[in-house]
C-alpha cells in the first residue's frame, strides 16, 4: 500500500535545471520511496545513485570538473540517495551545477546536521531544502477517506505514521517496527557522525523528555538525572532535533514581568518513538497520558501541515507565574494567535483569554480538540 506524500508536489516544483533539490528526513520515513515515486512519473533521463555503495560515493567524491560531467553524461537528472555518507558532497554538487547548467539534481539525507554542513555553503542561492515527515493524519485523511482516517487516529497516537508502522498488518508487528527503529536507526547518525561514547545516555534523554511532553523542561534537573554537565545535555538536545527525534518549543514573552520563558518544552516528531521509548502501547482508554499524546500531535501535524504548504510560522507556548497558560502561540506576519489543545471538549479560561488578549492586542485565542482538530492540521 503506498499512501501519497504531500512533500510529492512540492518536489516536483522544485526540481529545476542547475539547481539542487536537498530532502531532508529521519530514516525509515520513505525519502527513497518519494524519489522512486517522482522517478517513476519523471519523463526525462534519470540516473539514481545510492551513496550507500562505495562505487557510487567514490564516483561522487572526485573532485574534478571533468570526470563529474563523463559521470553524467546523456543525463538531465541526477538524484544521490543517503548524499551525507559522500566527502565534500556540497562542493562537488556546486562543480556539477557551474558546469552543468541543465542538469537537475535531488539529494537525500536523513543526517540533516552533517548534510547542511556540507551543502548549505557551497550551494548558497542554488537549492531548495525539503523536508519529509512520518505520515500524517492529512495524508491518511486524503487516502483513505474522512471516516477511516478519524478510525485510525487512536493508532496514530499510540504507534505514530513511519510509513512501516502504518502499513504493518498488526499491533504486534507495528510495536516490533518501533523497537527495532529505536535500536538500529534512529540514533545512527548522532552516533556515527558524532562519535558518542555513551549511547545509552541518548536514550535515558529521550525517556526523560518523553514523560515531560506538555511540560517546561529544566536542563540542569535533566543533567543532574543524568550526571551529565550541561553543556553535554544541551548538545545531545540539538543533535536529537537535527535528526528530527524530537523539537523544540521555547516560551513567548514580551518581558511582561508576569511571564515565564526561561525553560523550553520539548515534542516528539513521531508518537510511536515516544511510546516505544516508554514501552507503552495500551489503548487510550486506560492511560493516564492521553493529553500529552493530543498536544503533542496536534502540534506535529500543524509543523506538517505548515511545512508541506510553504508557511513559515514562529512557535512558542504561553505561561505565567500565576499558572495562566497557552499551549500553543504562534506569530505570523505580525499576527499573533493562540490555542488551547484540548481532547475533549473545553473553552480557554476566560481570565486566561483576557489576560492574553490584553496583553497582546488583535490577538486570538480559541481551543482545539479531537472534534474541530481536522482543519486547524489540514
Amino acid at each position: 500500500m503506498i499512501i501519497p506524500r504531500l512533500l510529492q508536489p512540492n518536489l516536483k516544483k522544485s526540481v529545476q535545471p542547475g539547481h539542487v533539490v536537498v530532502v531532508y528526513g529521519p530514516r525509515r520515513v520513505g525519502k527513497t520511496s518519494l524519489i522512486e515515486e517522482f522517478i517513476n512519473n519523471y519523463e526525462g533521463k534519470q540516473l539514481f545513485l545510492n551513496a550507500d555503495e562505495l562505487v557510487n560515493r567514490e564516483a561522487l567524491e572526485v573532485q574534478n570538473a571533468s570526470a563529474l560531467a563523463s559521470l553524467v553524461e546523456g543525463y538531465d537528472l541526477l538524484v544521490v540517495d543517503e548524499a551525507q555518507r559522500v566527502s565534500n558532497i556540497g562542493l562537488n554538487l556546486k562543480i556539477l551545477v557551474d558546469t552543468q547548467p541543465q542538469l537537475k539534481i535531488i539529494a537525500t539525507g536523513s543526517a540533516s546536521f552533517e548534510l547542511a554542513n556540507k551543502i548549505s555553503e557551497p550551494l548558497t542561492g542554488r537549492k531548495t531544502t525539503l523536508s519529509l515527515f512520518p505520515i500524517s493524519f492529512t495524508e491518511m485523511f486524503n487516502h483513505f477517506g474522512s471516516h477511516v482516517a478519524h478510525t485510525k487516529l487512536e493508532t496514530m497516537l499510540i504507534y505514530g505514521g513511519y510509513p512501516q508502522s502504518v502499513t504493518a498488518a498488526s499491533a504486534v508487528k507495528k510495536a516490533t517496527f518501533l523497537d527495532e527503529l529505536l535500536g538500529s536507526y534512529l540514533y545512527k547518525d548522532v552516533l556515527e557522525l558524532e562519535s558518542i561514547r555513551r549511547s545509552e545516555k541518548i536514550v535515558d534523554l529521550l525517556r526523560l523528555i518523553a514523560f515531560q511532553i506538555g511540560q517546561e523542561v529544566s536542563i540542569a534537573e535533566l543533567a543532574t538525572n543524568l550526571s551529565l554537565n550541561h553543556q553535554t545535555v544541551e548538545r545531545y538536545l540539538d543533535l536529537l532535533e537535527k535528526v528530527f527525534v524530537i523539537y523544540r518549543v521555547a516560551g513567548f514573552s514580551r518581558n511582561l514581568r508576569k511571564e515565564i520563558s526561561k525553560n523550553d518544552r520539548y515534542y516528539f516528531f513521531d508518537l510511536g518513538v515516544r511510546n516505544s521509548l516508554i514501552q507503552n502501547f495500551n489503548k487510550l482508554s486506560i492511560r493516564n497520558d492521553v493529553g500529552q499524546l493530543w498536544e503533542n500531535f496536534i502540534f506535529t501535524e500543524r509543523i506538517k501541515h505548515l511545512h508541506y504548504n510553504n508557511q513559515s510560522v514562529n512557535r512558542y507556548f504561553w505561561r505565567t507565574y500565576d499558572q495562566k497558560e497557552i499551549d500553543l502561540v504562534e506569530e505570523a506576519k505580525g499576527k499573533i494567535s493562540g490555542y488551547e489543545i484540548k481532547w475533549k471538549k473545553s473553552s480557554v479560561p476566560q481570565k486566561t483569554k483576557l489576560e492574553f488578549k490584553a496583553a497582546y492586542p488583535g490577538s486570538s485565542v480559541e481551543v482545539i480538540n479531537s472534534e474541530n482538530f481536522v482543519t486547524f492540521i489540514s
